[in-house]
């Protein structure tokens, strides 16, 4: 199973809350303390991320991890817990998993937040030719390159000692990823395209982009809110990561949660957990 922390109030409404590739369970960190007021908060570590394991992934060689495959291992942590219903908030690649569940199990997710993500990240090559470098060298070759598409704050960006503890965090989970989990990511990132299904995302919806993001640009962020019915965009000063700008993000989240929450049905009781297998429909 995945590595996940839970926070907050045993019988809250349940959110779960999913990192950007590289990152872990720290992304959503400054985040807690608001959501978990009125959330039961799980936050997940991606295979070969954080806590979790890259084996957990039902088939890591080379091409074969799909986004739908991640989704499935944060499916079997819900159930696990016996949430049949949860909200769900995602960075990146946490993101795509999120918009995932929402299209092709809609009746499990309450609500959808994207933050800094995308219906499709580029063409599948540099993704594939991502995970190649990283099975034979490991992050290492990443951690020059990544501060810059991460944050747009001139302090956590910069290669020197005044980068921010968040920033050192981060980056230092970027160096500790395994290499067969990030590599396994990147091959699910290549493969993943959501753009002909995002008029089946029925919950509501908002989009977060960041207005210096390399990674995934505002065009990205106004694809999915313009595909998805109802959604709405929200534009942060931001780099590819918009935890670095914990009071904006915060703002955008708890006033999209508040509104679906309140406008929830009551609760179904808890389904029985199933155990690991959980699988996602096949798309169609």
């Amino acid at each position: 199973m995945l590595h996940h922390h839970l926070a907050g109030p045993a019988g809250a409404p349940p959110l779960i809350l999913g990192p950007s590739l590289g990152t872990s369970t720290a992304v959503w960190e400054r985040q807690l303390p608001a959501l978990s007021r009125r959330f039961r908060v799980l936050r997940f570590d991606l295979p070969g991320h954080g806590g979790s394991r890259a084996d957990v992934l039902p088939a890591p060689e080379p091409g074969r991890t799909t986004v739908e495959d991640l989704a499935s291992l944060v499916l079997a942590v819900a159930d696990h817990h016996g949430w049949d219903r949860f909200h769900y908030a995602g960075i990146s690649l946490g993101g795509a998993i999120g918009a995932r569940l929402a299209a092709h199990c809609p009746r499990r997710v309450a609500s959808l937040a994207l933050v800094c993500s995308s219906a499709r990240f580029g063409p599948p090559e540099p993704w594939y030719e991502r995970a190649g470098l990283v099975r034979l060298r490991g992050t290492a070759p990443l951690l020059e390159t990544s501060p810059a598409r991460w944050f747009a704050a001139t302090e956590a960006a910069a290669d020197t000692e005044t980068r921010t503890p968040f920033a050192r965090g981060l980056l230092g989970d970027l160096a500790g990823a395994d290499p067969v989990g990030y590599a396994a990511c990147c091959d699910a990132l290549a493969a993943y395209d959501l753009r002909p299904d995002l008029h089946r995302i029925t919950a509501p919806t908002l989009v977060v982009g960041g207005s210096r993001d390399s990674a995934t640009p505002v065009a990205h962020a106004r694809e999915l809110a313009e595909g998805i019915p109802g959604s709405s965009l929200a534009v942060i000063d931001c780099g590819h990561l918009a935890a670095e700008r914990p009071g904006e993000l915060r703002a955008a989240l708890t006033a999209h949660l508040d509104a679906a929450a309140a406008a929830a049905p009551p609760a179904a009781p808890p389904v029985s957990a199933p155990g690991n297998g959980t699988r996602l429909p096949p798309p169609g």
